[in-house]
């Protein structure tokens, strides 16, 4: 794909007004970083930073028996969802694997009318969008795609909910982590949800693009720090989560992945891909993605081969030098024998074994209050 059809989101043009890096990334034009990644990833971790993530797919679902069609998509027990909260969860085939990662916001109803929010990857918008047409009667539903119409705007770090407050009508504060609400930002209708991907506290808030371009310029006049997708890598790699097409696939379970808290079989019926999950929980998986850390600066990448007894067994998904424990971590798939914490392993760096250990996740985690 050219430059020139890249797509570019609401605020692409305030991008090049504060001299952002920029890269292709899912088919859009993004800012990689604005003063340098370790600056953005420490303003987050320390106070508070802004994302442009507009790109990502947008989609409601109104109408009638809407929870129905959804159970059948996913793992999750989606009837615990009460209104105003959320449930992240995924997407599978009917051979287990992962289409998707996805957060469902449910709204209510009123009357018998179910309001759902659908929040997606980018890359895999139109993916989502058509398995989910082509697995849910539609009748009497009401299934839009908001994506290319609101801007998504994701404000993160100890913070950031009280400079996001000064700008939003309703009090931010009773909503829980993973709960939203509907309320004026900047005097304008607004989707707000306490949810994130950097491990910090925070919210992404989707507005109309003109609300959006103000609501950005807001923020960073009030001190808030524009980051770009390499701070937004090394902040949820710190928190262990996963990056579609790297942790997770379509080829790859959520049992195997490290996400069984999303499975609950014991309370849902029938839904696609149940079958190789009871069996996987029945038998038990032969892979497992860990945690690895790794002595000094030897930093493993995507794709880098993990190896044991001379051999290699498995592969690393994403690594990186973190930038607040200030050694290298990295996130593999090995054997499930070799999963153990305190197991060593090797991770090949350029043709040379250095060895890593199986570690405790997420490796970075808040501390509330």
């Amino acid at each position: 794909m050219t430059d020139a059809a890249l797509q570019r989101t609401p605020l692409y043009s305030l991008m090049g007004e504060m001299n952002a890096r920029m890269t292709a990334f899912s088919g859009w034009e993004m800012a990689v970083q604005f003063g340098g990644i370790t600056q953005e990833h420490q303003a987050v971790r320390t106070g508070a930073g802004m994302f442009d993530i507009s790109h990502m797919g947008k989609f409601t679902i109104v109408g009638t028996g809407v929870l129905d069609q959804l159970q059948r998509l996913v793992p999750s027990d989606l009837a615990r969802i009460v209104p105003g909260m959320a449930q992240y969860t995924v997407l599978l085939n009917p051979a287990g694997g992962i289409i998707d990662d996805v957060i469902f916001y449910y709204q209510g109803k009123t009357g018998a009318q179910e309001r759902w929010v659908a929040i997606v990857n980018a890359g895999t918008r139109h993916k989502d969008w058509d398995w989910m047409s082509a697995n849910m009667d539609l009748t009497g539903i009401e299934f839009r795609d908001l994506s290319d119409d609101r801007v998504l705007i994701a404000v993160q770090g100890p913070k950031a909910v009280a400079e996001l407050q000064k700008l939003v009508a309703l009090d931010l504060t009773p909503i829980p982590a993973f709960g939203h609400a509907e309320s004026e930002v900047l005097g304008q209708p607004g989707f707000l949800a306490r949810t994130g991907y950097t491990g910090e506290d925070g919210f992404e808030v989707m507005v109309d693009g003109p609300t959006g371009i103000a609501l950005w310029k807001a923020l960073f006049a009030a001190g808030v720090t524009p980051c770009g997708l390499g701070a937004r890598d090394t902040l949820r790699l710190e928190a262990a989560m996963s990056l579609y097409s790297q942790e997770i696939n379509d080829q790859t379970s959520p049992l195997e992945a490290g996400l069984g808290w999303l499975v609950h079989l014991d309370t849902k019926g029938e839904f696609i891909g149940r079958s190789l999950l009871e069996q996987q929980k029945a038998e038990g998986v032969k892979r497992r993605i860990v945690g690895l850390q790794l002595e000094g600066r030897n930093i493993a990448r995507h794709d880098y081969p993990v190896c044991h007894a001379g051999q290699e067994v498995g592969i690393v998904t994403s690594g990186t030098l973190s930038p607040t424990l200030g050694y290298p971590v990295a996130l593999a798939y090995v054997p499930a024998e070799l999963s153990k914490l305190g197991q060593t392993v090797e991770v090949m760096i350029r043709g040379k074994g250095y060895p890593a250990t199986v570690v405790k996740r997420p490796f970075y985690r808040r501390v509330a209050g």
